[in-house]
């Protein structure tokens, strides 16, 4: 989601109202990700703060909850009533909502959103965002397809806002060193590249299935 035509020695403009605020860059954003936290949320000044709006606030959007908990999380939105509840116990000060589109409605409070809602919704609730100029992180993947994705990538660059897709620890200098040894010729031409995932996450089954598939039943559920 980044700026395809900025020069990684510019400054980023940044909505107005954050003048006092400097989001750090794309260098530093392994080192956030070791803390589960997006970059573009960790303000470098302790006396100045974020607020920051999150869509789909259960499961891997409870843990973005909790990240921002040292922001003012000002609005949270889910479908599900259940996940509302438990992360209204990190920010009980945030107004709630169940629609997107009511979420949308006020955003003159918001500093910045952040998107871990269903995959196939992720474009529709990062588009709205960029469109009012918020800062925007949106949980991978970032769009159903190609043509959704460079709708979202003009309006990122029209924004002229910092946005950022998770990709965990994709960010990081391993993975980084894979990318540049694919990149530079170092281990030839690859044809071809596979990819699996040898386990269900405990967040996304229940118990049924995990032990349908031999993995152990450890850890909870969050609602």
């Amino acid at each position: 989601m980044k700026k395809p035509t900025q020069n990684s020695t510019q400054k980023p403009t940044v909505t107005k109202g954050l003048s006092r605020r400097e989001f750090v860059g794309t260098s530093a954003a392994a080192g956030a990700w070791v803390m589960g936290c997006p970059a573009f949320i960790r303000s470098r000044s302790p006396n100045s703060k974020l607020g920051v709006g999150l869509i789909g606030v259960g499961g891997r959007g409870r843990g973005h909850v909790q990240a921002c908990a040292g922001e003012d999380i000002i609005a949270l939105c889910d479908v599900n009533a259940n996940s509302l509840k438990g992360a209204q116990k990190i920010a009980p000060q945030a107004r709630t909502y169940q629609d997107l589109r009511e979420f949308f409605e006020k955003l003159d409070d918001i500093d910045a959103v952040v998107v871990s809602t269903s995959e196939h919704t992720h474009a529709f609730a990062t588009l709205p965002a960029l469109q009012a100029k918020k800062h925007v992180y949106c949980e991978k993947p970032l769009t159903r397809d190609v043509h959704e994705c460079r709708i979202i990538t003009e309006a990122a660059a029209e924004a002229g806002v910092q946005t950022q897709m998770g990709t965990q620890i994709h960010a990081g200098q391993n993975y980084r060193r894979v990318v540049e040894l694919i990149h530079s010729g170092a281990i030839g031409p690859v044809p071809e590249v596979h990819t699996w995932v040898s386990r269900a996450g405990i967040n996304h089954a229940d118990q049924t299935d995990l032990r349908q598939i031999g993995q152990p039943v450890k850890g909870r559920r969050i609602n």
